[in-house]
């Protein structure tokens, strides 16, 4: 069964930052793309590495280890060496409070 889980307040999470959300099941960071929010799964799927500290460049997130690349709207590898994308979640604002369906 799926359930939103509450991510951040929309006041205190700025265009341009990333939230780390914790589920009990996996992690997932959650973006916040000039007011639009996008989340992933925290895990390259080339060896499981966080992408906590991986830049941004646009809207794909390069994985910190190895350079892999991810668009975070759609999951799709766009840089190897990774070959299977990401998992991406559906994400909502309601009542200013941004949430990921998990």
């Amino acid at each position: 069964m799926s359930e939103w889980k509450d991510v951040a307040s929309i006041l205190e999470f700025k265009p341009g930052t990333r939230v780390l959300v914790k589920t009990g099941h996996f992690d997932a960071i959650v973006f916040n793309l000039d007011g639009v929010f996008y989340a992933i799964e925290d895990a390259c799927t080339h060896d499981g590495e966080s992408f906590a500290d991986g830049d941004l460049d646009g809207k794909e997130i390069i994985c910190p280890r190895h350079g892999a690349q991810f668009d975070i709207i759609t999951g799709k590898v766009t840089v190897a060496p990774a070959l299977e994308d990401i998992q991406i979640f559906p994400t909502r604002v309601k009542d200013g409070v941004v949430q990921i369906k998990i």
